[in-house]
């Protein structure tokens, strides 16, 4: 029997929230989000620039609250669920957009084993305790939509990219495990495997200056997928990328091994190990 067919969802009188609001895809979807009547919940480490787009959604006419949080702090993550659920109830829609990103080849990441933990803190474990936090409230409510802004490179598997892959993929996996479960609840999780967007995180790579979506453009994807709720959203190469991967696995380890080879190592990813995390 064929799967029911989804309803396009308006977002007018719901409650969004997304992390990593104070810059970039963040600040993006929550502008979108709030134009489309949604009241939007911001959240980011950043007090100040989460005021700023804060007053910005009011100003527009938007409805929107702020709360600083460093996700990394677990304990924090709690806190911060239980005044949300306290001030304004269930959240209707959750976008997990926070994230590091770490562009390094192996030869010099042997000393930098902080990088994989770094990128696990912010890209996996942050998301998936403020995910659990909020899931008990839209089951309970039956409905809720859980946006993880990941990246392409679960499926190509690109070179350098093994701390910030890995940590992608681990949330990836973990959503899509998680919404089979759900799914009576009318739940959803939406996979977002974007391409190369131009925000501070790629900025210091020098390869990428000027290349790659804008944060609006990869906004205006987000808000189309919070209305579809589809399971992922992939790029035309990145299922290209995956195809290769399972049907030629050596021919697509050359031709990552040649492009490896053609874009060496930023001169942020030569500098010195801190050795923390």
């Amino acid at each position: 029997m064929a799967a029911p067919r989804a309803r396009r969802v308006t977002l007018a009188g719901r409650t969004v929230l997304v992390t990593g609001a104070s810059s970039g895809i963040g600040e993006a979807t929550a502008r979108a989000v709030a134009a489309e009547g949604a009241t939007v919940l911001l959240v980011a480490r950043r007090a100040d620039e989460l005021d700023r787009v804060r007053s910005s959604i009011e100003a527009a006419g938007g409805r929107a609250a702020a709360y600083p949080c460093d996700l990394t702090d677990l304990d924090a993550v709690d806190a911060l669920v239980a005044a949300i659920l306290a001030e304004h109830g269930a959240v209707d829609v959750l976008v997990n957009n926070a994230g590091r990103s770490i562009r390094r080849s192996l030869e010099l990441s042997y000393d930098r084993f902080h990088d994989v933990e770094r990128t696990m803190a912010v890209n996996f474990f942050a998301p998936v305790r403020l995910t659990l936090g909020l899931l008990p409230a839209m089951r309970a409510q039956r409905y809720g939509h859980v946006v993880n802004i990941v990246t392409w490179g679960v499926q190509m598997r690109a070179p350098k990219f093994t701390a910030y892959i890995a940590s992608k993929s681990a949330l990836d996996s973990w959503s899509r495990s998680a919404a089979r479960e759900t799914y009576g609840d009318n739940v959803r999780f939406t996979n977002m495997r974007f391409a190369l967007v131009r925000t501070a995180m790629s900025a210091p790579t020098e390869a990428y200056a000027g290349r790659g979506a804008t944060p609006e453009q990869a906004a205006a994807r987000v808000l189309r997928a919070i209305e579809r709720r589809p399971p992922h959203v992939n790029t035309v190469a990145g299922n290209v990328g995956e195809l290769l991967n399972l049907v030629a696995p050596r021919l697509a380890d050359w031709l990552f091994h040649r492009f490896d080879k053609m874009f060496p190592d930023s001169k942020a990813a030569s500098g010195p190990s801190t050795g923390r995390p």
